[in-house]
């Protein structure tokens, strides 16, 4: 990852720490907003690069291909790796914060929830995708609030690469389907 993209995680990330940990204990933005800001700019970001580049050149123009062994394939990176990157790349500037894509059926086991707010959080946003579900969880040893969204299929890119590939679990998404959920985890002052 570049030393420029880098630099412009750890500003987002500076950011949201200042105004969420600063947190409901001094009179700072509550938690909640301060998720519920995070998701709306990765939700946009994401929403953007599946329609406006995977959508457009890998379906509508048929231009490349989009691969998940996109440096083998000469092709683009999944929005689902695009996110990933990026939550990487704040992993890398924070131990604290943390978002995440998980699923109920992913293709990746590995992003399957891991503890009792993602399968809760995970469940409630299959059910109810216009509500998010919100928890405070400890996890060694640090009190975190949790947020978890309804991640929707905003493309066809994106249903077809869940559709055809060859661990999914589900080959009947539609656009517009809930996929999974991002996951958001920021830690709570005590």
């Amino acid at each position: 990852m570049t030393n420029r993209l880098r630099k412009a995680a750890a500003i987002a990330l500076g950011v949201a720490l200042a105004t969420s940990t600063a947190g409901a204990a001094e009179g700072g933005i509550p938690y909640r907003k301060a998720a519920d800001m995070l998701h709306l700019v990765m939700s946009a970001a994401r929403t953007v690069y599946a329609r406006m580049v995977v959508q457009r050149l890998t379906v509508d123009e048929e231009v490349i291909t989009a691969s998940e062994h996109f440096d083998d394939d000469l092709a683009l990176p999944l929005p689902a790796q695009m996110f990933r990157f990026t939550a990487e790349a704040v992993s890398d500037s924070s131990e604290e914060l943390s978002y995440s894509l998980l699923s109920l059926n992913p293709i990746n086991k590995k992003n399957g929830p891991g503890t009792d707010a993602e399968q809760q959080g995970l469940e409630h946003v299959a059910d109810d995708p216009d509500e998010n579900f919100y928890a405070e969880e400890e996890l060694g040893g640090q009190r975190y609030f949790t947020a978890v969204y309804a991640d929707v299929a905003v493309a066809e890119a994106c249903v077809n690469c869940h559709n055809y590939h060859k661990d999914s679990p589900r080959s009947d998404f539609e656009v517009g389907d809930v996929m999974g959920a991002v996951v958001i985890r920021i830690p709570m002052d005590e």
